[in-house]
């Protein structure tokens, strides 16, 4: 019950944001759906941990806890000039992250293990 209005909470709070991007700290644009998913935009050179990384930096961001879980929606790999959709709950998930992950019973991270994956910035 508590995990079912923690979801509701959740999504409410990520669809009353509006359509802007998110420019998260690794540089990729990130924006909330109208149909509640989040999609990380294309962009060359993009991996599976600069996504996960995008989408864990836009959740945190939003106040959410880090041990909230992020459910990868599309289908690694991601093809060239695709983005990737993610979500907060297991409706219509991946078979998997898109990572190599020990272990991993499903294709979600916690809102703070996707945000460790990103890179720090160097100080130009």
């Amino acid at each position: 019950m508590i995990r079912t209005l923690s979801l509701a909470a959740a999504l409410a709070a990520l669809s009353a944001v509006p359509a802007a991007a998110f420019l998260a700290d690794n540089g990729l644009q990130v924006r909330a759906m109208s149909d509640g998913t989040i999609h990380v935009m294309p962009s060359p050179g993009q991996g599976p941990a600069e996504s996960w990384c995008a989408v864990g930096d836009y959740v945190i961001s939003r106040g959410l806890p880090t041990n909230t879980r992020i459910w990868r929606l599309s289908e690694p790999p991601r093809r060239q000039g695709e983005g990737v959709r993610f979500g907060l709950s297991p409706e219509g998930a991946a078979s998997r992250t898109g990572l190599f992950i020990l272990g991993s019973k499903d294709a979600s991270l916690s809102a703070i293990h996707a945000r460790t994956l990103c890179r720090p910035r160097l100080p130009f």
